[in-house]
């Protein structure tokens, strides 16, 4: 397969915070507003984003929601490897140590036969 140089862009043309954004910057927007919607409401942004009509304003947001993004997980990951109070963790079934509980005796039903008849007074 043969090998496509293709030329770094000058720097003073990549990036213009003030140029209007594209339609590729859009979609990303949408899809990280989608992203965002799914996280817990203290990790999400302010930012309304039918209001982003420059570069500038669109890497704030893809900033702040990347972040947030990684704060969450970041969050979920320690609680997931603290130690809860009450909780073994995960145990084999095979070398899982016997209950101790006893088992459930048999309720036996007394017949009526011994009881014998009600007196009324």
């Amino acid at each position: 397969m043969a090998v496509i140089h293709v030329p770094r862009p000058s720097k003073k043309k990549a990036m213009n915070p003030n140029r209007p954004v594209s339609s590729l910057l859009l979609t990303q927007v949408s899809h990280l507003q989608h992203a965002e919607r799914r996280l817990p409401l203290r990790y999400r942004t302010e930012i309304y984003t039918h209001a982003i009509r420059t570069e500038g304003e669109a890497a704030a947001y893809i900033r702040e929601v990347t972040e947030a993004i990684r704060e969450a997980h970041a969050n979920a990951a320690a609680r997931r490897t603290g130690t809860r109070r009450g909780r073994r963790g995960l145990q084999i079934a095979a070398a899982a140590a016997k209950s101790k509980r006893k088992p459930a005796r048999k309720k036996t039903v007394k017949s009526a036969k011994k009881k014998g008849p009600k007196k009324r007074k």
